[in-house]
């Protein structure tokens, strides 16, 4: 079932890149990036009602919190960075680019979360490295 919701996000990031492209023509690429922000907050607060996740708020511990908090922070930088790169750039070189956040994401869950790098990953990574570099050229 991961795979179906990982092929399912792919396809909608995709998407949103695209329609991003189109939708940030003569805008500021922070002021659409708090836009496109402002519809994810309500669709993920939308999520947690509809699935009677709220409930679940309080048992949050400090730990999750600051990690939580972090996180949407990384995120937020990678959004206003994209956006910009988006705006100024093609989507189709900005995109590959932005896709080396794979080869990084491996390599820091190698190094702060001891997850194995195999044979298979380091070759995934060359071949991503590469190919991004290929497409951008």
């Amino acid at each position: 079932m991961w795979f179906i919701f990982a092929l399912l996000s792919a396809v909608f990031a995709a998407l949103t890149s695209i329609l991003a492209k189109v939708g940030i023509e003569g805008v500021n690429s922070n002021l659409a990036t708090a836009v496109r922000t402002v519809v994810v907050v309500i669709m993920a607060w939308g999520m947690v009602f509809l699935t009677h996740a709220q409930g679940g708020l309080p048992e949050i511990d400090k730990k999750s919190w600051l990690f939580l908090i972090l996180s949407g922070l990384a995120t937020g930088a990678s959004w206003l960075c994209y956006y910009k790169a988006l705006q100024i750039g093609e989507a189709s070189k900005v995109v590959p680019v932005d896709k080396l956040s794979v080869v990084i994401t491996l390599i820091l869950a190698f190094v702060f979360l001891h997850e194995k790098f195999t044979v298979k990953s380091v070759i995934g990574c060359v071949l991503i490295g590469a190919g991004t570099i290929l497409m951008v050229l």
